[in-house]
């Protein structure tokens, strides 16, 4: 059974670039009304200039504790949130930097638990709500070069686990999505071939249409995503 998003107000938390901005076209597409978060206001402007109807920009850093207080203070009233949030430099062991380590984990998990904290119990409270989580196919086994960025988004991954395990009974909705190689500034930093790499909004279309489904998790491409899903179960038995 499919469920409508006509009609239902989302904050899209990370909406400046990539997929972020893209998921933000194709909701407006659908009928969705959007809060659109991310830490430039400029932008945000620009975002919103490809959209068909207005939406609220609220300026948001997800690594800053009282910027995401001042956000959702902003918010009103909304149907669903969105973390797209999200931070990637290669980096290997043998070039380990701590303080770049510490920021892809600061945006990629760190800030998730920010900004859920901020809305979840207000969805749990009232019974509704839908949260949508961006994981990684990173995030399901040891890769070469992600230091910082793999480990935070299984961390973000388990969280999704969590907050469904507690939420399943209740009218609150948690969804997980786990993209593979995505056309965006962040993976033109890699210097190795991308198998399966899609544009932004090829993986835009796949999440929306995921977030109008009932099955709380969906990693894509499909194909690629059973090679990491496998690697991960050989890491299992291996340990």
């Amino acid at each position: 059974m499919e469920r409508t998003l006509n009609g239902k107000t989302y904050w899209l938390v990370g909406a400046s670039f990539g997929i972020g901005a893209a998921l933000a076209r194709e909701l407006d597409k659908r009928g969705a009304g959007l809060v659109l978060s991310g830490r430039s206001e400029e932008r945000l402007k620009e975002v919103t200039k490809t959209l068909s109807k207005s939406a609220l920009i609220i300026p948001c850093d997800v690594t800053d504790s009282q910027s995401v207080a001042r956000a959702t203070s902003e918010l009103g009233e909304i149907d669903g949130v969105i973390y797209m949030a999200g931070d990637y430099e290669p980096m290997t062991a043998a070039e380990w930097d701590s303080e770049r380590a510490l920021r892809i984990a600061d945006v990629n998990f760190n800030g998730a638990l920010r900004v859920f904290g901020a809305v979840v119990p207000g969805f749990a409270k009232r019974d509704r709500g839908h949260i949508v989580v961006v994981g990684s196919l990173a995030g399901f086994t040891g890769l070469p070069g992600a230091i910082g960025y793999g480990s935070s988004k299984a961390a973000v991954m388990q969280l999704a686990r969590d907050m469904r395990a507690d939420l399943k009974a209740t009218g609150v909705r948690v969804q997980l999505v786990n993209p593979g190689f995505v056309d965006t500034r962040l993976t033109r930093k890699n210097s190795f071939r991308m198998p399966f790499i899609m544009d932004d909004q090829k993986a835009a279309k796949i999440i929306a249409d995921h977030m109008g489904r009932r099955r709380f998790s969906r990693s894509f491409p499909s194909v690629f995503s059973w090679v990491f899903r496998l690697l991960g179960i050989r890491d299992l038995l291996r340990a």
